[in-house]
């Protein structure tokens, strides 16, 4: 939401990110409360909740919540409650750091430990049959242990979110939140593993040497082109799927995104001009999966324009893309490629286009501007043109979120019992998210479900069931 900052006589873009709580004590007169809300929105920040705590005849104490920009703002907020008259701030508290406080994450047992019946079957001596059963049977540690259902969500911390390389303890707050979010989706239990090496053998061996406890891993904010390599090499080495999100998680969001935009559109995959804007670990990602779903005209562009084949790039990712993109061989810039494309999508850095380049474009234009936190290009400088509009933000319409493909995409692996990711995997995936909005739904402002649609994750996970279990039987038959 967008409020005034009277301090500043600009517009201020409060965010949940920045909640705060203040704890005053106030005089208890009638018009108490109601001066604080007031200061609230004099300085600018959006009340959410104001609790009475304690109260006397004389005073109360009373807890003000409210959203605020950052956190300079946010001491300004506290500061203009405490100048009000007999008003005292007892504390101002961050609550996106009380939320953190100790960790997000808990081990809970799932089975009871009342008695020592219980105890001499869950530890010793009743465990020491299992172990042996597993000894005999390897494959049994995927019924009989946490393997089952448990994946690793592996880091270096070289490439987190917008921070770039801020290394494994601070990387670990954001590995705990996917965690939290495996399990609020899908149920499924993941841990942090926040590896202090950037070296790529020692990650792929670390991995691999913890791989016995998981059944599957999560490869997480690991910068290219180093995340390539040790994809490929734990794919090839380890008998578990191994997803890296950052790449083919957000192709799975984005593929479903484009599904849904092109039907309200009236086009087709295979007819359509795509530029991407952005050729690392999304931006490869992305172009492998919807050539998997049929596209055949893509020009990709790097910093410097669009990769084809009259260039040796000295990077086997790149050197890929420019062989099977592009076919016309075009060498322009990006402003230049998106003059009479149908779809863009955006996976580079922030402004790189403005309304004149959208403008450009063919007439229902399909604009993915995905960058973060600031798009390639204005959402509402783009919508004044394009027929539909997404993002990466939660504050704007259409975010295309990982959070829709991880969850029910191991869900569905581990429920499979599958050995490795498949490229139809992926695309039944992105299917399954473009299938959860209804024809009745779809609009330009809604092409992808909301995060919070209880059916998405399960509706990724039988897809990803059927396409492993379609796999196998090709297998056995081939």
């Amino acid at each position: 939401m967008t409020t005034s900052n009277p301090t500043s006589d600009r517009p201020v873009a409060t965010s949940p990110g920045y909640a705060i709580t203040v704890r005053v004590e106030s005089p208890a007169s009638a018009g108490s409360t109601r001066e604080l809300a007031a200061a609230v929105g004099a300085a600018g920040a959006d009340l959410t909740a104001l609790d009475v705590v304690e109260s006397t005849h004389s005073a109360m104490v009373v807890d003000i919540s409210c959203n605020t920009a950052d956190e300079a703002h946010a001491q300004r907020v506290a500061e203009q409650i405490g100048a009000l008259e007999g008003v005292h701030v007892h504390k101002s508290s961050d609550r996106t750091f009380l939320m953190h406080l100790g960790g997000k994450l808990s081990v809970t047992p799932k089975v009871p430990l009342r008695n020592r019946d219980d105890l001499s079957r869950a530890y010793t001596p009743g465990v020491a049959r299992v172990c042996l059963a597993i000894a005999q049977e390897p494959e049994a540690a995927r019924r009989l242990t946490v393997k089952r259902n448990t994946v690793a969500v592996v880091t270096d911390g070289s490439a987190v979110l917008g921070l770039g390389n801020i290394g494994p303890a601070a990387a670990l707050p954001v590995m705990e939140g996917k965690a939290a979010l495996f399990k609020q989706f899908a149920d499924v239990d993941a841990w942090p593993v926040c590896l202090d090496t950037q070296d790529t053998e020692e990650i792929i061996r670390i991995v691999k040497a913890i791989a016995p406890v998981y059944g599957g891993v999560n490869l997480e904010d690991i910068a290219a082109p180093r995340c390539f390599e040790i994809e490929r090499r734990l794919r090839e080495e380890l008998d578990i799927p191994v997803f890296h999100d950052d790449q083919h998680g957000t192709a799975i969001v984005a593929l479903a995104a484009l599904i849904n935009a092109l039907k309200l559109t009236g086009r087709s995959i295979d007819q359509v001009r795509i530029v991407v804007s952005g050729v690392g670990a999304a931006g490869h990602a992305i172009i492998t999966l919807l050539q998997a779903q049929g596209a055949r005209h893509i020009i990709a562009c790097a910093r410097n324009g669009a990769l084809h084949r009259g260039e040796q790039y000295g990077d086997a990712h790149r050197d890929w893309i420019a062989r099977n993109t592009n076919a016309a061989g075009f060498s322009g810039t990006l402003k230049e490629a998106v003059r009479g494309a149908d779809v863009f999508i955006g996976v580079s850095a922030p402004n790189l286009l403005d309304e004149d380049d959208i403008a450009a474009m063919n007439d229902g234009a399909i604009v993915f501007a995905m960058a973060n936190p600031d798009p390639e290009i204005a959402p509402a400088a783009a919508a004044r043109h394009a027929a539909v509009v997404a993002t990466g933000r939660s504050d704007f319409p259409n975010q295309i979120n990982n959070v829709l493909a991880f969850p029910g995409l191991f869900r569905g692996l581990l429920d499979a019992g599958a050995r490795d990711i498949t490229e139809s995997m992926l695309v039944a995936a992105a299917q399954a998210i473009a299938g959860a909005v209804g024809d009745d739904e779809l609009n330009a402002s809604y092409i992808v479900p909301s995060v919070f649609n209880a059916e998405v994750a399960s509706r990724v996970a039988a897809a990803v069931v059927v396409s492993a279990e379609s796999g196998e039987q090709h297998a056995s038959t081939s």
